[in-house]
């Protein structure tokens, strides 16, 4: 996933070391656009509390490791992988 330039430019232009309250505090009204809805960096970041980011992909990370269900597009979907052993699926099609 790219995350907007918004949250990116949040991320490059904040001060490190920083925890997620003081990050929340300045850029937490940022809102990223997702496949089913929006979020904000607040909203995200508030999934995890209490922590410290060294670097600017300190919580670029965080951040995608605390996004809902919402940032999936279409669940369980994938157009490239085959169906595993033992599980019914598609019928592969070939062009």
């Amino acid at each position: 996933m790219k995350f907007p330039a918004n949250a990116e430019e949040s991320f490059t232009t904040h001060s490190y070391p920083s925890t997620t309250e003081e990050f929340v505090a300045e850029h937490g009204d940022v809102e990223m656009k997702l496949p089913n809805g929006a979020v904000t960096l607040g909203e995200v970041l508030g999934r995890v509390p209490n922590e410290e980011f060294q670097t600017e992909e300190d919580v670029r990370y965080a951040t995608y490791g605390a996004l809902g269900e919402d940032a999936i597009g279409r669940k369980g979907y994938s157009d490239r992988d085959a169906t595993c052993p033992g599980e019914t699926g598609h019928e592969q099609v070939s062009f």
